[in-house]
């Protein structure tokens, strides 16, 4: 008996399933009435993919290693070992990841005309390899490996096929100093160029859709503030609480990939 009333009804699921419908038009109207839309995205929108996030409770990465003890700037400098038995788990795990109908759909809404650019707090190059075109990597991308020493730079294929073969600790070609990958780690401050195009796009932005983010880590978790204090809207695809709740013009909080394709099919 209790088993049944905890079910919702049919007539319940079916107002649920309009109230997400009616969610995903909303947002398609927003985008066709916005003259400049950009996405704000973070680890939610690379989960489909097989990429756990960060900080989700029970889930997310940090609950299972210290951060600052294997991706801190200092650990790097300190043990380049024992921070690259960590992120060579990384690389590894990332070498069949593809991206998923998320990354295609923002993809697909920039090739409308929808949305003029991708800010990513995700290294993990998957919008590029979707087909987005402008992609501002905040957080830096694992594209690439750099020497701190003479700055030379080693693809990922490259470092992935050196991690395969055993390698412990990939060095740089030129003068055989620890590669790092090109990614921002604790203690480094963001790439300034990136974030001065990203909060260049947020000032101009009068609509901006956060996707998979919990709009939590500064200074990007600021983005959206400029957005409003510009006069645009904010639209929120993420599930779980963020900041911004109150803000927002609406939050779709369902699967990721069901709701934007849900916005795709309401256009």
């Amino acid at each position: 008996m209790h088993g049944r009333e905890s079910q919702p009804s049919s007539s319940d699921a079916g107002r649920s399933s309009a109230g997400a419908d009616g969610r995903a038009a909303r947002l398609a109207a927003l985008l066709r009435e916005a003259r400049c839309a950009v996405a704000l995205t973070g680890a939610g929108i690379s989960v489909p993919s097989g990429i756990p996030d960060f900080r989700s409770p029970g889930r997310g990465l940090w609950e299972r290693v210290d951060p600052m003890k294997v991706a801190h700037i200092d650990a790097f400098r300190r043990d380049p070992a024992t921070f690259w038995r960590f992120y060579s788990e990384r690389f590894l795990s990332l070498a069949g990841v593809a991206p998923n109908p998320a990354h295609y759909a923002l993809a697909e809404l920039e090739r409308r005309g929808l949305v003029s650019a991708v800010i990513t707090q995700n290294i993990d190059r998957l919008h590029r390899r979707a087909g987005s075109q402008r992609v501002i990597e905040v957080h830096g991308s694992i594209d690439r490996c750099v020497c701190l020493v003479c700055g030379k730079e080693r693809h990922f294929e490259e470092v992935l096929a050196a991690l395969q073969e055993g390698v412990e600790v990939p060095t740089c070609e030129r003068c055989d100093s620890p590669l790092k990958p090109d990614v921002v780690l604790f203690g480094e401050l963001l790439p300034e160029r990136a974030l001065r195009e990203a909060e260049d796009l947020a000032r101009s932005a009068d609509l901006m859709l956060c996707i998979g983010s919990s709009l939590e880590v500064w200074p990007v978790a600021g983005l959206p503030r400029l957005t409003l204090l510009g006069g645009g809207r904010l639209a929120l695809v993420t599930q779980g609480p963020t900041p911004y709740d109150a803000e927002a013009e609406l939050k779709l909080d369902g699967d990721v990939v069901d709701e934007l394709q849900g916005v795709l099919a309401a256009l």
